[in-house]
């Protein structure tokens, strides 16, 4: 078990990666790396969910498990609005694509809509977490 200083640290480093992640994906699109910068964009989210989970003493090391976790608890109980959910959802399914399906592409319309929608998210973890 981890202790209360050492969990502290490892929620801002998480929150750190979150908002360097955001950079970078920008840094990407702007460059024409969609599909990479889709991956960023999935990992930014993951990165502000893992501090999330734990400020809340949940662990885990599957995705699905962690995204299953916050619906149920942020989601469900309407902590969150739940577009929360579906842009969490949504950019995982992308950058799943991206990641293993052969030919798929992104536009660069599509990774700004998913940039401003990651942007959007981690602030709203930022915000449960202050």
């Amino acid at each position: 078990m981890i202790d209360e200083k050492d969990k502290l640290a490892l929620i801002e480093y998480r929150l750190q990666q979150a908002s360097e992640t955001i950079e970078l994906a920008r840094f990407l699109s702007e460059n024409q790396k969609f599909v990479i910068a889709v991956n960023r964009i999935y990992y930014g989210m993951y990165y502000a969910l893992t501090a999330l989970a734990l400020k809340c003493s949940f662990e885990t090391s599957k995705h699905g498990q962690l995204i299953g976790w916050f619906n149920k608890e942020y989601i469900a109980t309407k902590k969150l609005d739940p577009i929360f959910g579906k842009i969490l959802r949504n950019a995982f399914q992308n950058r799943t694509k991206g990641d293993y399906d052969a030919f798929t592409g992104f536009t660069q319309q599509e990774v700004e809509i998913m940039l401003g929608e990651m942007v959007e998210f981690i602030e709203e973890i930022k915000r449960i977490l202050t």
